[in-house]
């Protein structure tokens, strides 16, 4: 049984209880909701993508039932560490910043290059970029790159949700965006021309995995045994392929 309800409606109080590896109680696992393909809410308001799909798919090989918590990106490692809920899956990089704070599964998603749009015609020298307005989503690595970066000489504007920044490209209010490559590219491809990749693809982050607080340890163990045998019997690619086309694939 999957539950989707808003942070607001869950209680923070309430406990695991588990037993060795196999879990004996309902686990919290907390989404951002706003970042297509990995995880959005489809046309009838209900969570759906890369993510929710294979969350599901864990919280079934694990025995346990699932509650989908919808919580803003910039606070969710703080509701995490708070116990507001008990997994973090929102397409998040894995990194030496955040593993200081969290731990994090066998990674469900292999490295994935941030890269650069803007709109077509546009023209940027990378190695010497000056007077630029750049977005990015706020408390992400790629805010964090473009700050450290580019912060001398351009302005790096933050945003609450990521299809903001596409909303302010688009009217001309800001130059480049950067994100994660699988984030932008249906978003180039659906523009019909009109935004374009530029630049040089950057590696920031470790892959992707799930997020568990620093005492979950067999919380996490659970998650990734799961997430092993969804790899080993080629299901995490077939959803890779689902959400990310052809090409997507787990490297051996």
């Amino acid at each position: 049984m999957i539950v989707i309800r808003p942070l607001a409606a869950v209680a923070a109080t309430a406990a695991l209880v588990l037993a060795g590896p196999a879990l004996a109680a309902d686990v919290r696992i907390a989404t951002e909701g706003a970042y297509a393909p990995w995880n959005y809410l489809d046309d009838n308001g209900e969570l759906a993508g890369y993510e929710i799909d294979l969350g599901n798919e864990v919280c079934a090989r694990a025995g346990v039932e699932c509650e989908w918590v919808i919580n803003e990106w910039d606070s969710i490692i703080p509701n995490l560490q708070a116990g507001n809920y008990d997994v973090i899956m929102a397409g998040m990089s894995i990194t030496d910043e955040r593993m200081e704070m969290i731990d994090f599964s066998e990674a469900y998603f292999p490295p994935d290059p941030s890269r650069y749009i803007a709109l077509a015609g546009a023209e940027f020298d990378f190695d010497a970029l000056s007077g630029a307005k750049i977005g990015a989503q706020g408390a992400t690595i790629q805010a964090a790159y473009a700050e450290e970066n580019f912060g001398d000489g351009n302005t790096i504007l933050t945003y609450e949700l990521p299809d903001q920044s596409v909303a302010d490209l688009a009217a001309g209010n800001i130059d480049i965006i950067i994100a994660d490559g699988s984030y932008l590219e249906p978003i180039v491809e659906g523009s019909d021309g009109a935004m374009v990749f530029v630049g040089p693809d950057v590696m920031i982050g470790g892959g992707v995995g799930a997020g568990t607080r620093k005492d979950s340890a067999d919380l996490n163990a659970a998650i990734s045994a799961a997430l092993v045998s969804i790899k080993e019997d080629g299901t995490l690619d077939k959803l890779m392929v689902e959400y990310f086309g052809e090409a997507a694939a787990f490297p051996e």
